[in-house]
């Protein structure tokens, strides 16, 4: 948001909170566009405008790219509008496309940023392996035709927990900030069948790019193609020439967002997500 336009926000009366749930397929990322080309910011602006009666600018806790879901993306917008906060999710909903729901609405305090304020988020990835794809998962996960080697990759994971440079899994073109970042939990999960792996990173922040290059050096490893001990120096090299090729965006969920509580305890309350 440009330093004018924050200061006419800010002065309005409410700050309201949404908490986001959206397929990524026919959009362009979350950020704004400039039309012809549509995001999901696009979209929910254009929305909360007419229900709340004034111009509407978003900041959001995560800029996922084309392709990329949300279960539990979180937004703040600063309005006067007068609708009820209770009635929000209902009012927008019926006026957004099915793509794109609204879970819940509540009223911030004048300071909070669903950007600036969270202090952890949760990144799921889902790929579906065997010979055989899925009509109805093509947009919603990578298909890997060959049987992955699912314990060399948790081996994997459990190197990337803790606070690492990731230089090595950071894409160009993203904002300049630290390499540095701490992983609090990667795991890999699977469903019943075990043809649905969720591959769950917990960090206090990510890098351009980063859980699909993460996702991608780890294929390389449950394909064969590099070994557990390659993974580790990759991670070490902090080169990104030296990591796998990055994984498909239609894979990648942003779940869920954390911040602190409203008493300023350490324990993070959760907004969104499953």
């Amino acid at each position: 948001m440009k330093p004018e336009n924050k200061k006419i926000m800010k002065a309005r009366s409410r700050n309201i909170r949404l908490t986001v749930a959206y397929d990524g397929t026919n959009y362009h990322g979350f950020q704004r566009q400039t039309p012809p080309i549509i995001a999901v910011q696009n979209v929910l602006e254009t929305k909360l405008e007419k229900i709340f009666g004034d111009s509407i600018e978003l900041a959001a806790a995560g800029r996922t790219d084309a392709g990329v879901h949300a279960r539990g993306q979180v937004v703040n917008f600063f309005t006067d509008g007068k609708i009820p906060v209770n009635k929000v999710p209902r009012a927008i909903n019926s006026i957004l496309p099915a793509d794109i729901v609204v879970l819940d609405a509540s009223e911030a305090n004048r300071e909070f940023s669903a950007r600036h304020s969270a202090v952890s988020k949760i990144y799921e990835y889902r790929i579906l392996q065997g010979d055989i794809s899925d009509p109805f998962e093509r947009s919603y996960s990578w298909h890997i035709r060959k049987e992955l080697d699912m314990k060399a990759m948790e081996q994997c994971l459990k190197q990337i927990e803790g606070e690492h440079d990731f230089s090595s899994f950071r894409a160009a073109g993203g904002a300049p900030m630290s390499p540095i970042r701490s992983i609090y939990q990667a795991e890999l999960t699977t469903n019943k069948a075990g043809r649905i792996i969720s591959l769950r990173f917990h960090a206090n922040g990510f890098l351009y790019h980063m859980v699909r290059n993460i996702v991608g050096t780890l294929v390389n490893v449950g394909m064969g193609w590099k070994s557990i001990d390659d993974f580790k120096s990759i991670l070490a090299a902090r080169d990104r020439t030296k990591a796998g090729a990055t994984a498909p965006a239609q894979g990648l969920y942003l779940e869920k967002v954390f911040y602190p509580t409203l008493t300023g305890a350490k324990t993070p309350i959760i907004l969104g997500g499953r």
